[in-house]
């Protein structure tokens, strides 16, 4: 976790980031970054930024991993990633990333809320996330993260509640650099939530294909509807 006297430095109500986005309020904090709600200026639109802290900044495994999961969201062009409208880099020499601000609670909120979802209401909502990785899959990028939550109900100008997939950080993909798999992935190295990952990515990582987010969605299933 950040230290206060950081956040106060990168975040304060009011502060104009990169001559444009006026900061509104805090909507996530964690050990490597801040996601805020924001205002952008010059097209009155409410938006949100995500933007490493300090000590994140100073290591290249996160930097590339926060640059990997603008390319990827960029690329993917469904309705059911979240956009990432705009990147850059602050003054601090953090790196930030505008995406589209979504109303509502991730999945695994909305379980804890409302207890265990009918099954209608599961297939429809994961069918939605399917919809992005397929995509995604189709790019040559491996989630490998999926779970609760990185899913987000959100609901739509029509009034109806919809997934948007969060989160492609450790992605994996073959589809992001002339030559191979662009994976920066030790093979021994563990990433993503053991709860929701398959046997071969807890061995290794690095050499895991789709079929592993399909195995990662199949226990989403299962704790949305038991």
């Amino acid at each position: 976790m950040a230290a206060p006297d950081d956040l106060e430095q990168l975040v304060q109500p009011g502060q104009v980031l990169a001559g444009k986005y006026r900061i509104e309020r805090i909507l996530g904090k964690g050990g490597m970054g801040v996601v805020v709600a924001a205002h952008h200026l010059q097209l009155d639109e409410k938006v949100a930024i995500k933007f490493l802290l300090p000590a994140a900044v100073a290591r290249a495994d996160l930097l590339a991993r926060f640059e990997r999961e603008a390319r990827a969201a960029v690329k993917i062009k469904s309705e059911h990633v979240a956009r990432v409208i705009d990147v850059g880099v602050l003054e601090s020499g953090s790196p930030f990333m505008v995406m589209e601000y979504l109303e509502g609670m991730d999945l695994s909120a909305r379980i804890a809320s409302d207890g265990r979802l009918s099954v209608v209401q599961t297939a429809d909502w994961v069918l939605q996330a399917c919809e992005a990785i397929v995509e995604a899959h189709a790019l040559g990028i491996v989630h490998r993260d999926l779970k609760p939550a990185n899913l987000f109900v959100t609901r739509g100008a029509d009034g109806l509640e919809s997934i948007k997939v969060l989160d492609f950080g450790i992605s994996k993909s073959s589809a992001m650099s002339g030559s191979g798999a662009s994976d920066m992935t030790q093979t021994q190295s563990m990433l993503g939530s053991p709860f929701y990952m398959s046997p071969e990515q807890m061995q290794s990582a690095r050499t895991v294909d789709m079929r592993t987010d399909i195995w990662s969605l199949g226990c989403i299933i299962y704790q949305c509807v038991t």
